[in-house]
């Protein structure tokens, strides 16, 4: 007896969404989304195009997604505030340099927390398992794992790796007495990348959403978490690129962009955790 029929969508090595049939003559259809994050895939019953219902995983594995789920959107929701709070105190308040570094160092780290546990979340989610019959199978707990054909480990591994490299731009912006050369190699080039990283993990997460094609969806939450963090991604970016310090004259190309892309891209990034709070099983 030959294989059920099938029929993928995505993109390039990417498989997002994935329809069944099945030995009933149903259709089991997976989401790559859905299924990390709500634990679910949609059953089709024979003979009723219109009807659908969630196949979930176990309890088990709902309760890890739930936990992971808190613990990543409550790091980016305090990571965003005191990003915006480093960039308000240098734009409107008379802090010190150390007192911004510290507020931003602070909220690199929640950064940091967020990104790895976005990665984890994808790594431990029940997995869709081919003649699997309709049902999600959960795995063995991991801390890590090397999954670059997934579009979701891709994506979340260039998150985490943003929040890292933008990390060390933030630790180096402590040290005092640099040339601007110095400065644009140590603080400056972290963050250009760092922001790269975090356009790239965006649009995958698109990629992921819209299988591969250019979409809005109002009505999908997770579509708002996506597009509300690629906003913040993109100022973030804009404020990168505004921070760059003139060789010549030792100052910024624009410090008022700078800071105000900074503060506006973070107040994205909080948003986007409390969002977040609601994408569970």
């Amino acid at each position: 007896m030959g294989q059920p029929q099938q029929r993928a969508d995505g993109v390039g090595p990417f498989t997002t969404r994935l329809a069944r049939h099945l030995p009933d003559g149903g259709t089991a259809v997976w989401e790559s989304r859905p299924a990390r994050r709500r634990g679910t895939l949609v059953i089709k019953p024979p003979g009723a195009a219109d009807s659908r219902r969630p196949s979930r995983a176990d309890a088990a594995a709902l309760g890890r997604l739930r936990r992971l789920n808190v613990i990543a959107a409550i790091a980016f929701v305090v990571g965003g505030a005191l990003f915006a709070a480093g960039a308000a105190v240098a734009q409107f308040a008379s802090g010190d340099a150390t007192e911004c570094a510290s507020l931003y160092f602070a909220g690199g780290l929640f950064f940091n927390t967020g990104g790895y546990v976005s990665l984890l979340q994808v790594i431990n989610a029940p997995r869709h398992v081919p003649g699997g019959e309709g049902r999600l199978v959960t795995r063995r707990w991991r801390w890590w794992s090397h999954e670059p054909s997934r579009v979701d480990w891709l994506s979340t591994f260039a998150l985490f790796a943003g929040t890292l490299v933008l990390a060390v731009s933030l630790l180096d912006s402590f040290l005092r007495g640099l040339s601007a050369q110095q400065v644009n190699r140590l603080i400056w080039a972290p963050d250009v990348v760092g922001c790269v990283l975090f356009l790239v993990s965006g649009h995958l997460g698109f990629v992921e959403i819209c299988h591969g094609r250019l979409c809005v969806r109002p009505h999908s939450l997770g579509w708002w978490i996506v597009a509300v963090n690629q906003l913040g991604s993109v100022l973030f970016m804009i404020s990168a690129i505004a921070a760059f310090t003139r060789p010549a004259t030792g100052s910024l190309v624009d410090a008022d962009i700078a800071n105000r892309g900074t503060l506006t891209g973070a107040l994205c990034f909080s948003p986007a955790g409390f969002l977040q709070l609601s994408e569970h099983p």
